[in-house]
């Protein structure tokens, strides 16, 4: 899988719109800045549809990878975006780690641990913070911002 996919996932209250451009992207925030409300929210999408409260738009299939059975689960899903919430264990290990280079996968993991064995860009390591552009609607507009910055624009002080 190459390219780069947009990613608009909505409920009544609360809005996600973000683009993930590599096969590893890591989403970083403090407690209480929505990672696990994103998660839950594509998980909830996956199970359940249009029938879900969610509302998810992207030209791939989204999908939740969990704790118990990720391996039999992964080796199901082709040409995915594939979230990973950081309350599962297996995203630090080596074996996830080799097994998700056989994939034609993209993997957004949702975490505040450093993942030491996944090869991933310091340019796709992102945070959420609220944008507040729906707060008179009492719906919040969360977007990514890079942590790291484009290290392209630096490239010309070296």
């Amino acid at each position: 899988m190459k390219g780069r996919y947009r990613v608009i996932v909505q409920d009544k209250r609360i809005r996600y719109d973000f683009e993930i451009c590599r096969n590893i992207t890591i989403i970083r925030g403090d407690s209480a800045t929505g990672k696990t409300t994103l998660i839950d929210m594509i998980r909830d999408y996956s199970v359940n549809g249009v029938n879900s409260s969610v509302e998810l738009q992207c030209e791939k299939n989204c999908t939740v990878l969990d704790d118990l059975r990720w391996q039999a689960q992964l080796s199901e899903i082709h040409d995915s975006l594939i979230f990973i919430d950081e309350a599962n264990q297996f995203a630090a290990t080596k074996e996830f780690a080799e097994a998700i280079q056989k994939t034609d996968n993209y993997y957004i993991l949702v975490t505040r641990r450093n993942l030491a064995t996944l090869p991933y860009s310091v340019t796709e390591i992102y945070g959420i913070h609220d944008a507040g552009k729906y707060g008179d609607l009492k719906q919040t507009y969360n977007e990514m911002y890079r942590i790291y910055g484009d290290l392209r624009e630096n490239r010309e002080l070296y």
